[in-house]
């Protein structure tokens, strides 16, 4: 059985490690690198870093960071938010990420995604999809821009589409659930699920370890991603771990 995954994600602006509501209001919550050091000593199986600064994302503010971070930090690591060509991706690559995390750019151009994965393979390509549910329709909508955009494409054409191209993963997070730490919304991992042949990450609403719970055994999602639940309270993945294993799920030990 394939090992569960524990990631967690780190929301960036201006250099700072903040935590969104909604993808709305935030709040600075610390220095990324002293968590990162504090995750790679609690047994995370990756870490996941997203630039949101809402007015200006370069890859530059990523390079800064991943120097800071590799020294500290010895996982896998998985950068995005900026990201709109092929050298953007390989100034990263070369300098300590393990992979790309693709959001805004797939609408654009999803080119983007096969010349990553045809020159670093498909493990170094996640395809990240922020959607909310539209409550007049019930259906996902999609969004980039950090939530800021509607994007005309359904959730089912552009993971498909996406896995075509070439991502090796597809991270799906929930704006609605985002912050909230409500729960995942299980309906929505589910369909991507049936929608990927890729492994998939889920992200959004975690408040508890009950809740990671929930997606694992009701899902055949391959890892969850986390920011409030390890920001907020004395939690951490191996806490986390250990409480899932109780459950039969199978996770790596370090």
């Amino acid at each position: 059985m394939l090992k569960k995954r524990i990631i967690p994600v780190q929301l960036l602006i201006n250099n700072r490690l903040v935590k969104t509501i909604k993808f709305g209001n935030y709040r600075d919550v610390g220095n990324p690198v002293t968590s990162s050091k504090i995750y790679s000593a609690s047994d995370a199986d990756e870490l996941i870093f997203l630039n949101i600064n809402r007015d200006y994302r370069t890859v530059e503010q990523l390079l800064t960071l991943i120097e800071k971070v590799s020294e500290v930090c010895f996982m896998p690591l998985s950068l995005g938010g900026g990201i709109k060509t092929l050298k953007d991706a390989e100034q990263l690559l070369k300098n300590g990420a393990d992979k790309i995390v693709v959001n805004s750019a797939s609408y654009r151009d999803r080119t983007i995604i096969s010349q990553i994965a045809d020159r670093f393979g498909t493990q170094a390509v996640i395809v990240s999809i922020d959607t909310k549910l539209n409550e007049s329709t019930k259906e996902y909508q999609l969004y980039s821009n950090c939530g800021r955009q509607l994007e005309d494409i359904s959730l089912e054409q552009h993971v498909k589409e996406s896995i075509e191209k070439g991502a090796g993963e597809i991270f799906i997070n929930s704006i609605d659930r985002d912050g909230t730490m409500t729960g995942y919304d299980i309906d929505l991992i589910k369909k991507v699920f049936e929608y990927s042949s890729v492994p998939v990450i889920a992200c959004g609403g975690a408040g508890n370890f009950g809740h990671m719970k929930d997606v694992f055994l009701q899902t055949g999602v391959s890892a969850l991603a986390c920011g409030s639940l390890f920001n907020f309270g004395d939690n951490n993945p191996i806490r986390a771990k250990a409480f899932l294993s109780n459950y039969g799920l199978p996770f790596k030990v370090i």
